[in-house]
């Protein structure tokens, strides 16, 4: 089980890939409406677990961790299927859901 100043680090880096994803998104000519309001989603909801997850209780931080990593799977699926997405934005979208995946394996 990791230590809870890792889990910390890791979402922080996790936040950051959000964000990067989010602005990816933005700047995407051709991104898909619906994946740029669930990325936007994304970006509010670990906003708010960022409280969670600076806190010391294991298994909120978990369920958190659990949620983000459900809606990074969504993500992956909204920007595959769409073929007129464009390689940034679906690899920026892929990071977001490799950390979170990496995150909650190694947390479970």
């Amino acid at each position: 089980m990791l230590q809870t100043s890792e889990i910390k680090q890791r979402f922080t880096t996790i936040v950051r890939t959000i964000g990067d994803a989010e602005r990816a998104c933005d700047a995407a000519t051709d991104s898909p409406p619906q994946l740029r309001a669930y990325l936007h989603k994304m970006a509010d909801e670990a906003r708010a677990a960022d409280a969670i997850i600076r806190g010391s209780e294991q298994a909120r931080i978990i369920e958190c961790i659990d949620r983000l990593e459900d809606m990074g799977d969504e993500a992956r699926r909204m920007s595959r299927s769409d073929e007129h997405i464009s390689t940034q934005l679906e690899t920026a979208v892929s990071k977001v859901h490799a950390e979170l995946s990496q995150l909650k394996h190694q947390l479970h």
